[in-house]
């Protein structure tokens, strides 16, 4: 029996997929919250408070911890490890890890009768993690644009971006310069945890690199003239950059504790949302994917390279061949879950009844729900905006989903192309009120899979892919079946082509576009 696991570590916690390509199931799922499991670690929402909102941190020790949690308690509750053939796995894309030169030697002697994060916590040479919520570098950002102009995006996919590590690593190396010096190795957060697992510094898969600023994504390598520019010997400091499908090293001896084979391959990791999109089988052109997690994400697979000349779209690497459009809505569940309890109400009235309750276009109801700093549009300075002034709580849930929905619509129409079909994914996919709301804004068929944890189901698909040779399409016929479609009610075109339009006024007015 081939057994293939597949991790994520994303904003709030850290999941596994165990899959049996023979019997094409999913053997088991696990997870652990880090504000629930790890509460020492103080990062409810996954990230360290801060009196500055721009600035958002986690520890990365918590993701260590982590994996070891989820590892002892996938053995206790049977998993059959030992069956694991292959592992990779998925990270929040954008943060990273500064790491001493102590690293690899740290890593190669892993006790296993201690913790991960007793063992590195001395090979950090910056005791916290920016994340993708950071927003610190618009300077930075400001800097990379001034030297290098429209070349940043056309040779790297995106403009220069608060959260990206390109910014962040030159605002680190301004800030604390004899830290940064002490630095050897910078990793993504998928590639730190891929080393982990390693027991040796592993690569940068192109996906989760050409979310950095950083990666020349034509020529699939890191660009010099940027990394030179954006701090001092930065190429010295960063892993090699290899091809999605690589094989990073085998299973460290420490992972033998929870009764995995040391020896076993791990591919190389990559990041969230390219993840997902194996995860949910939208790898090939054609149709899209919404992901709803902490962060909402738009993404698809690329029929031709094109960026977008408004900047909030990004061209990553697209882990089975190819390119992939992604455009990030920071306020995203988290959002939501402000909505609900400023509403005082239960999930079932959030995702179920609200709907029931309201119609479509809710008397034009409109909202700008920034409670963070926002990427898409840019907004730095959070705050919630709204064109009424009083609503019943039904009412403001609708408003929040209708105008998430309208601003995913209206900031994806750069890739030029009408999907019919969006596959939807992440926590509240399972909102049925949501569902039905995208699907009349978008006029598309809404596909739902049944699994929600598609970054970990996708990093199960990809070693399954890269170890077990099994082609993605078969791969995708088994595991991505859609379970329930929901149509668009052609009726409701009008009402929210007309909400559109009026949301794109509403934002403009209010974000100085």
């Amino acid at each position: 029996m081939a057994l293939y696991l597949g991790i994520d570590a994303s904003t709030q916690g850290i999941k596994a997929e165990l899959i049996d390509t023979a019997k094409g199931e999913i053997i088991t799922s696990f997870g652990i919250n880090f504000g629930k499991d790890l509460p020492h670690f103080k990062s409810t929402d996954g990230f360290l408070e801060n009196a500055d909102p721009t600035i958002r941190h986690a520890n990365p020790l918590m993701w260590l911890e982590g994996l070891d949690m989820l590892f002892s308690q996938m053995q206790k509750k049977g998993a059959p490890l030992s069956d694991v053939a292959g592992i990779s796995g998925s990270a929040q894309q954008h943060g990273s890890v500064y790491l001493k030169n102590n690293f690899p030697e740290i890593l190669a002697k892993l006790d296993s009768d201690k913790n991960l994060s007793e063992q590195l916590k001395i090979s950090l040479s910056r005791q916290t993690s920016p994340i993708w919520m950071d927003r610190s570098t618009s300077a930075e950002c400001d800097e990379l644009y001034a030297r290098f102009g429209e070349r940043i995006q056309s040779d790297t996919g995106s403009p220069a971006i608060e959260r990206f590590t390109g910014p962040q690593i030159r605002r680190f190396a301004k800030a604390e310069p004899e830290n940064y010096d002490k630095t050897s190795v910078i990793h993504l957060v998928s590639s730190f945890l891929c080393s982990v697992l390693c027991g040796n510094s592993a690569p940068i898969d192109y996906a989760d690199g050409s979310g950095m600023n950083l990666l020349n994504i034509k020529e699939l390598d890191w660009d010099r003239e940027i990394t030179s520019f954006t701090a001092p010997d930065l190429l010295k400091k960063l892993p090699a950059v290899v091809d999605p499908s690589s094989i990073a090293g085998n299973l460290s001896n420490y992972f033998s504790k929870y009764g995995l084979n040391a020896g076993i391959p791990v591919q190389v990791w990559s990041g969230d949302n390219p993840n997902s999109l194996i995860g949910v089988g939208a790898a090939m052109p054609g149709s899209a994917v919404i992901s709803l997690g902490s962060s909402d994400t738009f993404f698809a697979a690329m029929r031709n390279f094109k960026t977008d000349k408004a900047g909030c779209g990004h061209v990553f690497c697209n882990p089975a061949g190819g390119f992939m459009s992604l455009i990030c809505f920071s306020n995203g569940s988290l959002a939501r879950e402000r909505i609900k309890t400023l509403c005082k109400v239960d999930w079932e009235f959030f995702d179920r009844t609200a709907g029931e309750m309201t119609r479509a276009g809710n008397n034009g109801k409109l909202m700008l729900p920034y409670f963070e700093p926002e990427s898409t549009p840019k907004v730095l300075t959070p705050g919630v905006k709204r064109n009424y002034s009083n609503a019943e709580p039904a009412e403001e849930i609708r408003t929040i989903m209708e105008s998430q929905a309208i601003s995913m619509k209206i900031h994806s129409e750069w890739q030029q192309e009408d999907f019919k079909k969006i596959r939807i994914t992440g926590g509240a996919s399972g909102s049925q009120a949501f569902r039905k709301i995208l699907a009349d804004v978008f006029q598309a068929e809404i596909e739902s899979i049944s699994i929600k944890n598609s970054a970990a189901l996708g990093a199960a698909l990809r070693v399954a892919n890269a170890v077990g040779e099994i082609p993605f399409h078969k791969l995708f016929d088994i595991f991505c079946v859609p379970n329930e479609v929901i149509k668009p009610d052609s009726a409701n075109a009008k009402v929210y082509k007309d909400a559109s339009s009026r949301y794109v006024e509403f934002e403009k007015i209010n974000t100085s576009l």
